[in-house]
């Protein structure tokens, strides 16, 4: 049972089983967001990924990047990301047309960031989400 469905601006639509929320600076004890810190965060995040799903192929939507007028340190100009750091496991119909339906589907860990910890829905999901291009980066398996 999925938890909620996508349909991206392609029309096909995505069954989410898997959604996991964290803060983007949570945890964060010393210096401030920054090139170097985000690369970091992003990096840990699709490791993560890959280490959870192996069989399953990572995409990062490659986040907004905002840099506020405030004081650069020694690690370069203040670059916040959005607040939350979403890493979703979705599947959908096979995308073989030769493989049999009931036993194939494809599958896409997604990883995006959002300004709340909603779960996206429908047609209301952040728009890049939805422009995934799925058939480029999803992988078909077996049940």
């Amino acid at each position: 049972m999925s938890l909620t469905r996508v349909v991206l601006t392609s029309g096909r639509s995505l069954d989410l089983s898997e959604l996991r929320f964290s803060s983007t600076y949570g945890g964060m004890l010393e210096g401030y967001p920054c090139r170097p810190v985000n690369d970091v965060k992003i990096k840990g995040l699709v490791r993560a990924a890959e280490q959870a799903r192996p069989a399953t192929p990572v995409h990062l939507v490659p986040p907004p990047r905002e840099y506020p007028d405030q004081y650069a340190g020694g690690f370069g100009p203040v670059e916040v990301l959005p607040p939350v750091a979403c890493v979703g496991a979705f599947h959908s119909t096979a995308l073989d047309r030769d493989h049999d339906p009931v036993l194939y589907r494809s599958a896409l860990t997604i990883i995006w960031f959002q300004p709340t910890p909603y779960v996206p829905s429908g047609c209301d999901a952040e728009e890049a989400l939805r422009e995934v291009p799925w058939e480029e980066l999803a992988r078909d398996c077996e049940v």
